[in-house]
Order: C-alpha cells, then structure tokens, then sequence
C-alpha cells in the first residue's frame, strides 16, 4: 500500500484560514477557513497536480497535520486576603 500524503494545515489567525503545505506534491498550497472545508477542497487538487507532474500513481489517503496556538491573556487580580 502506497504511503500517505501527509499535510500540515496551520491556524493563520490574522487570515482567520487554515494554511495548508505538503512537501509530498510540488506546488499544493491552499487554504480554507475549516478543517472541514479543507478536507473537501484537497482530494481535488491533489489529483490535478499529481496529473500536472507527471505521476500516475495516486495515494490511497490524506494525512492531514493540523496545528493551532493561542496567546493567553494574563489577567492580574488582586489577592484576596
């Protein structure tokens, strides 16, 4: 069986996207703004860009990565004593 693609798909919270990357297919960079959505849109492009390389294999699956980090806000509160 035929290795994963494995994506890496990050939060851009500016964007308000998910960002995602593979280093497995030349050229895949999209984004969406769910996981969801993401898993949707992938399927399609891989296929097309597998075909614009030249590589006939197809893999059997998707890996996807996700990764997301939040600032927390310190909030001083005076001690109760």
């Amino acid at each position: 069986m035929a290795r994963p693609i494995v994506i890496h798909a990050d939060w851009d919270s500016e964007a308000g996207v998910w960002v995602a990357t593979t280093q497995d297919i030349r050229g895949l960079v999209t984004e969406a703004e769910s996981i969801e959505a993401l898993r949707a849109k992938l399927p399609g492009m891989i296929v097309d860009l597998l075909e614009e390389n030249g590589i006939s294999d197809r893999p059997a699956s998707i890996e996807i990565i996700a990764r997301a980090s939040d600032r927390l806000a310190v909030v001083c509160r005076p001690k109760a004593f």
